[in-house]
């Protein structure tokens, strides 16, 4: 007959392990003796021993009672579909660190890879982050939205990045960000403005947008979308 810390060192497992494996149901609580002492069998050493070996094995615990006493067969059939769902747990687990790896790369999990080179392009370039994240945030609910518009819009605007006079304004018009809407240099930025686009035919200007709804959502209610200055310029331009 063996105490419970006499089990617990046989089987290779804390007291604390038992006395939970009691209250699951998976080992029977003996009786206690004449000293107050609960005394275990060779048999629940056996069945001790066996539900650590299960436990180690990843069988959950609401599945070891039933496995203790399945004959041959049934066991084998437990322990296959068993395996089968840890399978399914790994390759989830596999997928969630894919993203995790992604998530360190920063833009490239939020949006089509054609839109992470670009965001990189402007960097480069020397745009200010605000800029950044405000086409970072536009291009996540517009390719959401409507993939097919983002595609187009996204090859248009990174051709149009390779035009030196078209890089020169869009760095200007970050920089307008934080000028006072009274600033002299407005005026003169827009009336370039027009003029460029007005020399530049856009290929998506006339083709219809799938969903116009996101699209206004995607340029106009983004947090910092607009600053006093840029208010003033876009008035200027459709003067």
């Amino acid at each position: 007959m063996l105490t419970i810390g006499q089990l617990a060192d046989y089987a290779g497992v804390t007291i604390k392990a038992i006395r939970h494996y009691h209250e699951r149901g998976l080992l029977p609580e003996p009786d206690r003796d004449s000293s107050g002492y609960r005394r275990y069998t060779a048999k629940d050493a056996i069945d001790l021993v066996k539900i650590r070996t299960l436990a180690n094995a990843g069988v959950p615990l609401a599945r070891i009672k039933d496995l203790l006493d399945a004959d041959p067969d049934a066991l084998t059939a437990a322990i296959a579909e068993i395996d089968h769902n840890l399978q399914d747990r790994i390759e989830e687990l596999r997928r969630t660190r894919d993203q995790l790896a992604e998530l360190r790369g920063g833009d490239r999990l939020f949006v089509a890879p054609e839109v992470a080179d670009h965001l990189d392009d402007l960097r480069e370039l020397g745009v200010s982050e605000r800029r950044i994240h405000l086409e970072r945030d536009g291009w996540i609910l517009m390719q959401t939205a409507s993939p097919e518009d983002a595609h187009v819009w996204i090859s248009e605007k990174r051709e149009l990045m390779t035009d030196p006079e078209f890089r020169a304004l869009y760095l200007e018009h970050d920089a307008a960000y934080d000028w006072s809407p009274s600033d002299p240099r407005l005026p003169a930025l827009a009336d370039r403005t027009r003029d460029w686009f007005a020399r530049h035919h856009s290929r998506s200007e006339n083709r219809p947008v799938h969903n116009p709804t996101i699209a206004r959502l995607a340029e106009r209610s983004q947090p910092g979308a607009s600053s006093p200055a840029w208010d003033r310029l876009a008035r200027l331009m459709e003067g």
